[in-house]
């Protein structure tokens, strides 16, 4: 028994000690955007895309490395048994479809006549050379081609991250406003519901008094059922958009977490407030345009390439060499040579396939660039009217909820007094309700419009990004 009374004791400290328990925080909209930021899984996928893009440009990099070649054979059978063994390194031009080569040889035993070019001195031939291309691949080739064209899709793969990223945390606003909206509309059903519930004892006692009819009481706690029927709906909606929101609110893990009702807001919160400018700095803000124009400057690079199909391929050539060690004398002295290759296809057809192919390509690409920044312009527009009217909707909501709130107190202090019936205080109460919610309905509209027009103007600060 004293063991109990001890453990008591310790318990009643203990919550002195610790004090009343904290209620959770209200959750944010800025919370709820910085979460959907680091951990969506849309988002995390278009920056797994723009790594992808790293790694292609790592790949086409690849074609201007270093490469070692090594070749040797012997003869076993036959009059002749030369031996030799070549090794040679080859790095191509940056800038130039050529390239730069040094090697060396080193051959043994005899070699018939055919075959002179084999025969080294005895410690072997040291050589280097270049190759230049001077009309075809002299600007461009197929390997500064792919390279370019992988520096555009990294480009384009950041663009595409943010456009994906812009439509997240525009998603996630909008979820953010109808969970704190279902829960506003739950709070005013309920206080709804109170005051039928609490107006019931009063009329059982004035019908008890024989101030009021029995049938009242009766009216009174069907109304009641009708208030409570909707409180259950608006706690299931609730729980819907608590889900819904889950998709955007992430732990540090990255698993979804949906807001408990403690959580919710006393007010609809402003959201955000998109700043706005001219016209053409919004144009150069969107993503989407951005990496239309990319697209454009990679159909260019595809033109380039097509048209260097057309033309000749003249490449100079230029090489010393130089043989060490014994052997015959006329191999002796160092050597140099120049020369020169052309080659011309006589029929031209796929490059100018291809030409034609990427210009009409360039042209579609064109119009639809066209198209978008004109829809940018009308969309900016059109949500700024929606926002401003919006803004007026709500200040004509706010003061239509006002008063029908003072007429619904107003009617209940006389239906209190016996000086109103029962039907007039209950239509002043759901005008009231009514009013508040065409007022909350104004304030989602409202927030909603600034969130599209921040996602159409690409706000990335207003986003949270």
């Amino acid at each position: 028994m004293i063991a109990a009374l001890f453990r008591r004791v310790l318990m009643a400290l203990a919550l002195l000690v610790a004090g009343p328990a904290l209620a959770a925080p209200a959750l944010t909209l800025g919370e709820v955007l910085a979460s959907s930021a680091r951990h969506q899984p849309q988002i995390l996928e278009a920056i797994a895309r723009e790594r992808q893009a790293d790694a292609k440009l790592l790949g086409a990099q690849g074609a201007f490395d270093l490469v070692f070649e090594a070749d040797a054979q012997s003869r076993v059978l036959g009059y002749y048994d030369g031996t030799y063994a070549d090794v040679r390194a080859t790095r191509p031009l940056q800038n130039n479809g050529g390239n730069v080569y040094a090697g060396y040889r080193l051959s043994a035993g005899d070699f018939p006549v055919y075959d002179g070019k084999s025969v080294t001195l005895g410690l072997g031939e040291v050589r280097a050379g270049a190759v230049f291309s001077l009309l075809r691949d002299r600007l461009i080739d197929e390997r500064r081609g792919k390279r370019t064209l992988a520096q555009s899709d990294i480009e384009i793969a950041a663009f595409e991250r943010e456009v994906v990223a812009i439509g997240v945390q525009r998603r996630a606003i909008d979820a953010y406003q109808q969970w704190v909206g279902a829960g506003l509309r739950l709070k005013l059903y309920r206080e709804l519901a109170d005051l039928a519930r609490n107006r019931q004892a009063s009329i059982e006692r004035q019908v008890q008094l024989g101030a009021r009819p029995s049938i009242l009481a009766v009216e009174n706690r069907q109304n009641i059922v009708r208030r409570q029927a909707l409180v259950v709906r608006s706690e299931q909606e609730l729980q819907l958009y608590a889900n819904a929101l889950s998709m955007f609110l992430r732990d540090d893990l990255g698993q979804r977490v949906a807001p408990t009702a403690d959580r919710l807001p006393d007010t609809m919160p402003d959201g955000v407030r998109p700043r706005l400018g001219d016209v053409d700095l919004h144009l150069s803000e969107r993503p989407d345009l951005k990496a239309l124009v990319a697209r454009i400057a990679q159909i260019e690079t595809r033109a380039a390439l097509a048209e260097n199909d057309l033309r000749p391929r003249l490449d100079i050539k230029a090489e010393a060499s130089k043989d060490f060690g014994a052997g015959s004398p006329t191999r002796r002295p160092a050597e140099a040579l120049v020369g020169l290759k052309f080659s011309m296809p006589l029929e031209q057809r796929a490059a100018r396939g291809r030409i034609a192919e990427v210009e009409a390509e360039r042209d579609a690409l064109s119009h639809r660039q066209r198209l978008l920044e004109d829809q940018i312009g009308v969309d900016i527009a059109n949500l700024q009217t929606q926002v401003r009217g919006a803004a007026q909707l709500v200040r004509l909501a706010g003061d239509e909820a006002d008063l029908a709130r003072r007429m619904a107190e107003a009617e209940r202090r006389r239906f209190d007094l016996g000086a109103s019936d029962f039907l007039l205080v209950n239509l002043r109460e759901e005008s009231a309700a009514d009013a508040a919610l065409r007022t909350l309905d104004a304030r989602l509209r409202e927030a909603a419009a600034r969130a599209e027009l921040a996602a159409v103007i690409a706000d990335r600060a207003a986003l949270g990004l």
